[in-house]
């Protein structure tokens, strides 16, 4: 009698671990890219924190490599980059209700605008390299590539994850009750824009 009652004490219990598992697997995978992002955060701090320790200590040539950016171009890929979330917010929104479609759409643009910011860093690095701002021969140029060359990095990694949501969206792998992929590559995205208003406004404002 009591072999059959810790049996079914056994299936209950595994019954209730995988009504709950869901839950606690997108619990899981929420704070397993906090945990990732908190990495990262430190690693931009450093790198932020040692350029803003190089212009302190040269601040004319910093002055002077500031003088051959091109801000205007810069602002435009930065406005792209903030509408990207803003595209990203709204594919969520749009899963939660239901619209598969409208996730398809919104984090197909989302992976646009992010392609589109990095082809136009590839400009602005094109005109620097004219001006002599480099990896090499250039302390500011070494700093400055640091920063910008690694946010770029994870840029194209974060295309590559839209496009990934954007597939498994097409075979409908999400639904309004399951889109926690969704809500970790939104995570990642909007680390991503919040890295570059501080690297724009550090690098390129003041």
């Amino acid at each position: 009698m009591s072999e059959i009652t810790v049996e079914q004490t056994h299936h209950e219990e595994a019954a209730d671990h995988g009504h709950a598992s869901p839950q606690a697997r997108a619990a899981n995978l929420k704070l397993a890219m906090w945990l990732y992002l908190g990495s990262e955060v430190i690693i931009f701090s450093v790198l932020i924190a040692a350029y803003l320790v190089f212009r302190y200590n040269f601040p004319e040539m910093v002055r002077a490599a500031q003088e051959s950016i091109n801000v205007g171009l810069v602002g435009f890929n930065t406005f792209l980059l903030l509408g990207s979330s803003w595209a990203m917010v709204m594919g969520l929104l749009s899963i939660q209700r239901g619209d598969r479609a409208g996730l398809v759409r919104w984090i197909g643009l989302t992976a646009l605008m992010g392609a589109v910011f990095v082809a136009l860093q590839g400009v602005e690095y094109t005109e620097l390299g004219h001006e002599g701002i480099a990896v090499y021969g250039s302390e500011f140029g070494m700093r400055f590539y640091a920063m910008t060359a690694f946010h770029g990095f994870h840029v194209i990694i974060g295309v590559l994850w839209a496009l990934f949501v954007v597939r498994n969206a097409q075979r409908g792998n999400y639904s309004a009750d399951n889109y926690v992929g969704v809500e970790i590559f939104g995570l990642y995205w909007h680390f991503v824009d919040v890295v570059w208003i501080f690297l724009f406004t550090f690098i390129y404002l003041f």
